[in-house]
């Protein structure tokens, strides 16, 4: 992966819209993170290859990053955004990784199911 292009990812989101779409969305602080400070509140989500359709994506912030999809009836979106890859096979990466590099977020695109 690498630091986010804004532009890129603008034209990557842009391939991706009006078609149906797997996602893979995951947001976590460390499954073990309350186990090694007690002041930290562990929590995440996570969603996979749950098939969405939509209409406009965008791309916004300094760095990190947000990406906002819109969908007919609401919006996915992810923040904390610094990374990001377009594979070989059509998929959208896209990473947020902490001050230590550690994983913070996760928003991946593709239009077949995750493995």
């Amino acid at each position: 992966m690498q630091p986010i292009d804004a532009a890129a990812v603008q034209e990557a989101l842009n391939r991706l819209a009006n078609r149906d779409i797997y996602i893979h969305l995951e947001t976590t602080n460390g499954a073990y993170a309350s186990h090694h400070n007690e002041g930290v509140f562990s929590a995440g989500a996570y969603i996979r290859n749950a098939c969405i359709r939509f209409t406009r994506g965008k791309i916004t912030g300094p760095g990190p990053y947000r990406v906002g999809l819109k969908l007919d009836i609401g919006w996915v979106y992810a923040e904390g955004l610094t990374h990001w890859e377009w594979t070989k096979e059509g998929q959208l990466l896209l990473a947020g990784h902490d001050y230590e590099g550690k994983l913070a977020v996760a928003l991946e695109l593709s239009g077949k199911p995750f493995a």
